[in-house]
Parts: C-alpha cells; sequence; structure tokens
C-alpha cells in the first residue's frame, strides 16, 4: 500500500511541477490524476505482473482514501462559516452558480452514461 501511495503523491508532483513550469491555470494534482489515469490507461496494453500489482494496489488505496474524504470538507465548512458575511451579500449568485453546476452535472453524467450503455449494448 506504501507504494501505491508513494506513486499517487509521485504523480501530484509531477502534476504540480508541470502545472508551475507550464503556468497552467489547472491545479497541480488534477493535472497529475490526468496523468496517472493517462498511464494506467496505456499500461492495458502490457500484461506485465509488476504493473497488474501496481494497479490492484492503487485501486485498494484509492478505496481507503475515499472512507475518509468527509474530512476533507471539514476546512470548506469551516472557510464558509469564517465569509458567512460574503454569503450573505452574494446570496443569489451563489444558489446560482451552485444550482447551475448541479444542472450542467446531471446533464452531462446522464449524457455519459447513455453514451457507455450504447456503447455497451453494441458490444455484446
Amino acid at each position: 500500500m506504501l507504494n501505491s501511495i508513494f506513486i499517487i503523491f509521485l504523480f501530484q508532483l509531477i502534476g504540480e511541477l508541470t502545472q508551475k513550469f507550464l503556468e497552467l491555470n489547472i491545479p497541480g494534482p488534477v493535472i497529475g490524476l490526468i496523468l496517472l489515469l493517462t498511464v494506467l490507461l496505456l499500461s492495458k496494453k502490457y500484461e506485465l505482473k509488476i504493473i497488474q500489482n501496481l494497479k490492484f494496489n492503487i485501486i485498494i488505496s484509492a478505496e481507503n482514501f475515499v472512507k475518509y474524504i468527509p474530512l476533507f470538507f471539514l476546512p470548506v465548512g469551516v472557510g464558509v462559516v469564517m465569509h458567512l458575511s460574503f454569503l450573505e451579500d452574494n446570496l443569489v449568485k451563489v444558489l446560482l452558480i451552485i444550482v447551475t453546476g448541479t444542472l450542467v452535472t446531471l446533464a452531462l453524467t446522464a449524457l455519459l452514461m447513455e453514451k457507455l450503455l450504447q456503447k455497451n449494448i453494441k458490444n455484446d
């Protein structure tokens, strides 16, 4: 498990360095996760035992991280309480952004699911 956590953090570091070096507006951890996903998808071509073990360990580590994901929302909740006056002044804008973001996310998720189901039916 320690190896997989190291790999995840290594890709996060690579993402951070890429973001700083290329001066991108995308956060470094997002770039790192995209790179990790790319490497894992490209490694499907190679059936090496070490890569398969690493994939399995990364999945186990990710599942363990997901168990503790509510802890990552505590700082956000504290930040919201600290800036309550800002929220009161911009309540309509904030609610509009939240509703719009939720609807766009639902629509894109539904479209993606529909495409995946159609692809799955064609393959069967």
